[in-house]
């Protein structure tokens, strides 16, 4: 099942969009946002499965209409909870090399993460909005989670029946920024705007043998349990200005699955639905495949021949962030953003 939210007042239309992302229609007073229907998950998903269906006949399905990713809003337009790890190492321990410093050895066993700002998210091809150039902004390409409810001190072992459905995620930062307020030590804040999701949330279903291939099996006493593999084995395709820019695989060099994010996040606090937890900057080890943000490359650039070349992004940049199966049919559409340097007043109500 793929589920989008169309532009309208804070919270959106949601609307059921067919596979392959050509046609849709709008739920209706049932469940009129997203948000309605992860409140009631357990009902909401039988119910929006049958409609589902309608879709994949050939005949149109009373009121659908072409499905456009202009119209949407982030498939949760503002969320209760945005928290964002850390899960690929690699790019952690870059970071750390490019200033010649090492990664503390905790950082393999106990994930990284930060809560963003959840209250006003951008849509998968609105305006990235930068007053000034010289913050360095920066994209990040990333996989996120939305949770159904999960209580605290929910283990790993249980965390991936939580999962409510997946999306892509641009996790926009000011770098230049980033610096003055971890000297604070008090994290994140104005180095991180708002970020943009995917035009489409999908269920875990949707990608099949991609997202549990791989099955780690846990032995509990005589007993065998299974700990699905939790994370999307399939290359995330970032474009800089219609130029491939990285094709790291979001299966590969991922340390942290996303049960092991959900339980840390849960170790103190229960995770009402409608949380989104994000996996990171998508990173591998042979960088080859290129990089999900410029900080990344940077890093490299810095590591091999001792300083940075490849620029932050300028006014006019445009940054694409899609997903392909294995038949080269796009999973969750497409994030397609421009920069938009020295504009103001992002965000205020009637935008969306």
């Amino acid at each position: 099942m793929k589920l989008a939210s169309l532009k309208n007042g804070r919270d959106g239309t949601l609307v059921v969009v067919s596979k392959d992302l050509t046609r849709a229609f709008a739920v209706g007073d049932r469940y009129p946002t997203m948000q309605s229907a992860l409140d009631d998950w357990k009902n909401a998903a039988l119910w929006l499965t049958a409609l589902s269906f309608r879709l994949r006949s050939d005949e149109p399905a009373p009121g659908e209409f072409a499905f456009d990713p202009r119209q949407c809003a982030s498939p949760l337009p503002r969320a209760y909870q945005w928290a964002d790890g850390s899960a690929y190492v690699n790019h952690v321990e870059l970071v750390r090399r490019a200033r010649g410093a090492e990664m503390p050895e905790s950082f393999r066993h106990d994930p990284l993460m930060y809560q963003g700002g959840s209250d006003f998210f951008l849509g998968p091809t609105d305006d990235i909005v930068v007053a000034d150039e010289k913050w360095g902004a920066d994209f990040e390409g990333e996989i996120a989670v939305i949770l159904k409810d999960a209580p605290a001190g929910i283990p790993a072992e249980k965390a991936e029946e939580k999962i409510a459905l997946l999306m892509l995620a641009n996790d926009v930062s000011l770098r230049n920024l980033v610096p003055a307020e971890l000297a604070k030590g008090f994290g994140f804040f104005q180095s991180k705007p708002p970020s943009a999701f995917s035009p489409v949330a999908v269920t875990p279903e949707e990608l099949e043998e991609e997202w549990r291939n791989a099955p780690a099996a846990l032995v509990s006493g005589e007993s065998r349990h299974v700990w699905k593999d939790s994370r999307v084995r399939l290359p995330l395709r970032v474009d800089l200005n219609g130029q491939p820019f990285g094709r790291a695989d979001a299966g590969v060099d991922m340390v942290f699955n996303f049960a092991r994010l959900i339980a840390h996040a849960a170790k103190t606090r229960p995770l009402k639905a409608g949380t989104i937890v994000g996996s990171g900057t998508v990173s591998n080890k042979d960088s080859s495949v290129g990089s999900s943000c410029v900080a990344e490359k940077r890093m490299l650039e810095t590591i091999a021949d001792g300083e940075a070349k490849t620029p932050f992004l300028r006014d006019g940049d445009v940054v694409r962030i899609e997903m392909l199966d294995e038949n080269g049919r796009s999973i969750f559409g497409a994030i397609e953003q421009r920069v938009r340097v020295g504009a103001q007043g992002q965000g205020e109500q009637g935008e969306q």
